[in-house]
């Protein structure tokens, strides 16, 4: 009996597996990568990973740029949206790390405000998605754009006016005295299935 297939208990004498070999233990790895300004993007990333089996390491992108994919069978990456654009790191990061990407699973979120409206919720008919797509070299195998949270509380006086303007001109909440998490949770939950199930 080959070595590799079995071995003998000590004190039972009873044959018993193995420890797991490494390609055993890389495909349950998953590595989730997010760029976040005020935290919602991180939020929604620990929702997602309570449902993600296996390990799950959690990295910054602002914080990480050299990272090793081989050791990872699954990568997800969330990325938020601010006065309209995304962060310049996230752009370069998937564009300078497409082929590695491309080489496992792999799935991608916005969070942006305009997704509170259900029809700009659908990776289709998000503008931000769109413009994503055309930044980007990497093209994921899965989407999803999910609302983010007003969170006026956080902001400077100018950030305040800036957001006002932009909620006034598109139907949001113009009321600084309110913080609001517009996140929808059911539909995290559905891209989460989706996504255990690449």
């Amino acid at each position: 009996m080959s070595i590799e297939a079995k071995s003998n208990d000590a004190i039972t004498g009873e044959a018993v597996p193995n420890e797991a070999t490494p390609s055993e233990t890389i495909s349950n790895n998953t590595l989730v990568l997010y760029s976040s300004v005020d935290g919602q993007t991180l939020k929604i990333i620990n929702h997602i990973k309570q449902s993600i089996l296996g390990d799950v390491t959690v990295l910054n992108i602002d914080d990480n740029t050299q990272i090793d994919f081989s050791l990872y069978q699954k990568v997800l990456v969330g990325a938020s949206v601010r006065y309209g654009n995304f962060r310049p790191n996230i752009i370069k990061f998937v564009n300078e790390h497409k082929q590695q990407l491309d080489a496992i699973s792999n799935a991608f979120f916005v969070v942006c405000l305009t997704a509170r409206k259900p029809e700009k919720a659908i990776p289709e008919n998000n503008a931000y998605m769109k413009k994503f797509d055309q930044l980007s070299e990497w093209q994921p195998q899965l989407k999803g754009v999910f609302a983010g949270a007003l969170l006026y509380s956080r902001y400077n006086w100018w950030q305040t006016l800036l957001i006002q303007l932009i909620m006034k001109m598109t139907g949001g909440s113009t009321d600084k005295t309110q913080d609001l998490e517009l996140t929808d949770w059911q539909k995290v939950d559905i891209f989460s299935k989706e996504f255990s199930a690449l």
